[in-house]
């Protein structure tokens, strides 16, 4: 393969891998969801350049070799004549299924015999892993029933080598197989609550979503499993003591629109109606609805003490500098984008294809009134940044009502069975600010007074697209949490309009009996 087809082989793989790991000597190098990466071939040479917070690498690429989902990428070290491999992987768990399948087995007879230990007074009466994809519950999964005379515990139990994301999304699962439990067992036992049980020090994320559950809908009960030992602890869920959540502050949009001037102008020459969006007081991101094809951000320069802006393009996680070897590579960029990401474009082209819920997002800040009139236009913050020592979250949509009530807005574009809890996630997060009143203090809703009632959480996707699990969850919500649903015209690149709204009075809760 010439330099020319590797590098196009290269970005072609990793332009479908924007959630991929990079794997060198055995480790995880680089997470591209978080990472960036640019692909050159020319002067007879594939050269891949990876870079992070933590590290900033270069390889010279010799050989791919695709297998499944993962990129076999024979490369060469700056200095080092012997070449070495390091692989590009769409899959984070890269286990074998039968890999996968004996370590869920080895698991569940750990998990019977801990289960023995804790709970000597109840019967565990089932435990299985096996598919029940009408009910959304897959083998990750342990999922039992503990009884004691006619009452009893549902309890789902995940093992510590499946990911954090699943290990996270595990109360998820863990409601659902209450409701279960509950309906199969109508008027023949009492099924009083949920045991959740998780690996040693992955609880954190579980526990902040379960003390927003309503507490009078069920017994909430989260354990850990110390899977060399079989020692199953407690873990307490309702003393919420102190959030782990940090704000970035907002940055001034007249200050920042006079530092960057000049990429603004050059982007509007290319694209007029592109969208600018303020990431911080020293970087702004250019997005045609919702699509990040740019950004300007301040930078050194050798020999120069003041920083000056510089402007980087590509999707996802590639990134070039511009410079004037590559302009004509951004216009190309941003004509194919133009012509493809509008409500009548091509819907088999990937640029009317990517980031539907960024889509979705960038019409509902222009128009966030189609969603309820009460809210008030004048203040929209869109990919708000609310950061956890887990996890870099951005809230999708922060506004406020007319009566000056916050409202956390999380938006989905296509099916998502995790849609109520990650709302609570990000409802706590902002909850917890606003209590503080920490928003105006960092800049948001600046000469706003704000009510000093608890925000509305809505839950916003097409109609036809929210998941079928989503009423069942929303039962077991705190009534602490005031939100509402709504589902939109599945038209909404055309018009954002809202065809059907629930509230928690709308849905009935099934109880323990």
């Amino acid at each position: 393969m010439t330099s020319e087809t590797l590098a196009a082989a290269l970005g072609d793989f990793l332009s479908g891998s924007s959630s991929a790991v990079v794997i060198e000597d055995g480790g995880i190098t680089f997470d591209l969801a978080q990472a960036k990466y640019s692909v050159l071939g020319e002067n007879n040479k594939c050269l891949l350049h990876l870079w992070s917070a933590e590290r900033n690498v270069v390889r010279r690429v010799l050989d791919l070799e695709t297998k499944g989902e993962t990129l076999r990428v024979t490369v060469q070290r700056m200095g080092q004549p012997k070449p070495t491999k390091l692989e590009i992987c769409r899959e984070r768990d890269r286990r074998t299924a039968s890999a996968k399948k004996q370590a869920r087995l080895a698991y569940r007879r750990v998990l019977e015999r801990a289960l023995g230990r804790k709970f000597p007074d109840l019967t565990l009466v089932q435990l299985n892993t096996s598919m029940d994809l009408e009910k959304s519950f897959g083998p990750i999964y342990a999922r039992g029933l503990l009884r004691r005379g006619q009452s009893g515990f549902a309890v789902l139990a995940v093992n510590r080598q499946e990911l954090q994301s699943s290990i996270d999304s595990s109360l998820t699962f863990g409601i659902l197989w209450l409701d279960v439990c509950r309906q199969a067992h109508a008027g023949k036992m009492v099924v009083e609550g949920l045991k959740l049980i998780v690996p040693t020090k992955c609880s954190e994320l579980v526990r902040a979503r379960m003390a927003h559950l309503n507490p009078s809908a069920a017994k909430w009960q989260l354990y850990e499993l110390d899977e060399r030992s079989d020692e199953i602890t407690e873990v307490e869920v309702f003393d919420r003591g102190n959030i782990s959540t940090r704000l970035i502050r907002c940055a001034d949009e007249s200050e920042v629109e006079r530092r960057f001037a000049e990429p603004i102008a050059l982007v509007r020459t290319l694209m007029p109606e592109a969208e600018t969006a303020q990431l911080s007081s020293a970087e702004v991101a250019f997005r045609c609805h919702g699509l990040e094809f740019a950004r300007a951000r301040l930078t050194a320069k050798p020999g120069n003490f003041r920083s000056e802006p510089e402007i980087v393009f590509g999707l996802g996680a590639e990134e070039r500098v511009l410079d004037g070897a590559n302009f004509a590579n951004l216009e190309r960029l941003v004509r194919s984008i133009g012509e493809a990401r509008h409500a009548e474009g091509p819907r088999d082209n990937r640029f009317w294809r990517l980031h539907p819920e960024r889509w979705l997002e960038s019409l509902v800040v222009k128009n966030i009134c189609a969603l309820n009139d009460g809210l008030d236009r004048r203040w929209c913050y869109s990919q708000v940044p609310a950061f956890s020592a887990s996890d870099r979250a951005m809230i999708d949509v922060l506004t406020a009502a007319r009566t000056g009530r916050l409202a956390v807005v999380e938006l989905k574009a296509d099916e998502d069975i995790h849609l109520p809890l990650q709302g609570i996630d990000y409802w706590s997060r902002v909850a917890w600010h606003h209590a503080r009143g920490e928003f105006q203090k960092f800049g948001y809703f600046a000469g706003r007074e704000l009510s000093a009632e608890s925000p509305l959480l809505m839950m916003v996707a097409p109609s036809l697209r929210v998941h079928p699990a989503t009423d069942t969850l929303l039962r077991y919500i705190s009534p602490e949490i005031e939100w509402v649903l709504l589902g939109i015209d599945e038209r909404w690149r055309e018009k954002l309009r809202v065809v059907f709204t629930k509230r928690p009075e709308t849905i009935q809760l099934r109880t323990a009996v």
